[in-house]
């Protein structure tokens, strides 16, 4: 890994999860949970719930599994960052190490119980999405995003952007013997 990209990966994952953290502390401390809270009329509202499963509150009863996921996502992602040179690919992962190690948080320290604590969601875009999120999930779609878009344009781990190889014509041997000059023979 080139220091520039772990610097990146550090700043973008840290910065990141010290949002996430701050938003949902602001909301525990500020919010009433269930309450509706317009910010931009029904285009952005803050409504506080506490999620114990994963999007769309699926498998709310399997919390430990998400918990043992993210570890192994936040595991893959330090051993797979040693491979990573380019700024796109650090802001990637670190994205998805922020918004994972936001999530991961709630669910060790949060009730219910160590491992399976409960999600803080809170924004709700009605327009949108029929789901409640947080900075952690945005982080997280948005390093996927900018996964596919990486992968699309071809920019590899080191940054180099694959181009499509083109075939190049192979030249036979009657076709060299007609394009080169032949030396002149005496009759």
């Amino acid at each position: 890994m080139s220091a520039r990209a772990l610097v990146v990966l550090t700043l973008v994952a840290a910065a990141l999860y010290g949002l996430d953290q701050l938003s949902k502390y602001l909301v525990v401390t500020n919010l009433t949970e269930g309450a509706v809270v317009e910010v931009f009329g029904s285009v952005l509202q803050w409504q506080f719930v506490r999620n114990p499963g994963a999007a769309f509150s699926i498998a709310s009863g399997m919390t430990w599994i998400f918990t043992i996921l993210a570890v192994g996502v936040i595991g893959f992602i330090i051993v797979f960052a040693r491979r990573i040179r380019s700024i796109g690919w650090a802001v990637v992962f670190g994205l998805l190490l922020g918004g994972v190690l936001g999530n991961l948080t709630d669910r060790l320290v949060r009730e219910p119980s160590f491992g399976q604590g409960h999600v803080i969601d809170f924004i709700y875009t009605p327009w949108m999405l029929p789901a409640i999120y947080n900075v952690a999930d945005i982080a997280i779609v948005s390093s996927m995003g900018l996964f596919l878009i990486l992968t699309l344009r071809g920019v590899g781990l080191d940054g180099v952007r694959e181009t499509k190889k083109t075939a190049e014509p192979v030249e036979t041997e009657a076709a060299a013997e007609t394009s080169s000059p032949r030396p002149a023979t005496e009759n």
